[in-house]
């Protein structure tokens, strides 16, 4: 005779009252690393699930190809999913990859470097994954512009199109088998079609 277990469902959004300090809300992020914690402008805290294996070798492909990028003139700092920052607006997001430029990195010193950066990534790449909404997925996004970065990719491996959102410019969707970068990534294009092809069965 089988039994079921029931899964309790925690909390995706956790709230402390006072808010956690930037350091304290660094620190909460080292000791829970089987975890991603985002902070919104108001101190709530996100908890974030770990990738499953399509969203976690669809991060890897486009971490690789910005990389490849990144490589050829070695500007700036490209970053992964481990990455936190600190925005201008109190808000602690952390992007599937991001590029910050030279100009952003530049005067940042090796032991600020080692915590979460005070600063807004140029370029940001979010991938939607199964547990995502899709409507918080676009206020990320939003928050992303509003904060400062220059452009941002939110790719939906699932309906196969990238919505992009570009400072001073109305969304858009790109429905092609690739993209190509502007402004603080000229010269990038993702190879759409060599993500899509991971979540083929």
């Amino acid at each position: 005779m089988s039994t079921f277990l029931e899964i309790p469902k925690l909390p995706s959004t956790v709230v402390l009252d006072p808010p956690l300090t930037d350091e304290e809300f660094e620190k909460l992020c080292a000791v829970n690393e089987l975890v991603k914690l985002e902070r919104t402008r108001e101190g709530a805290i996100i908890v974030n699930p770990p990738a499953g294996g399509d969203t976690g070798s669809g991060n890897s492909e486009i971490i690789t190809q910005l990389g490849i990028w990144w490589k050829r003139h070695r500007q700036g700092r490209i970053f992964d999913s481990n990455a936190g920052f600190f925005l201008r607006d109190g808000s602690s997001l952390s992007p599937d990859a991001a590029y910050a430029t030279a100009e952003q990195m530049q005067g940042l010193t090796k032991e600020e470097r080692k915590h979460f950066l005070r600063l807004t990534p140029a370029f940001v790449i979010e991938l939607l994954s199964p547990s995502d909404s899709l409507v918080e997925a676009k206020r990320k996004m939003e928050s992303w512009i509003d904060n400062g970065a220059r452009l941002a990719w939110l790719i939906d491996p699932y309906k196969r199109n990238v919505l992009v959102y570009e400072s001073g410019q109305p969304d858009r969707v790109e429905t092609a088998h690739k993209i190509a970068g502007t402004g603080p990534v000229e010269g990038f294009v993702l190879d759409l079609a060599a993500v899509w092809s991971l979540y083929e069965d």
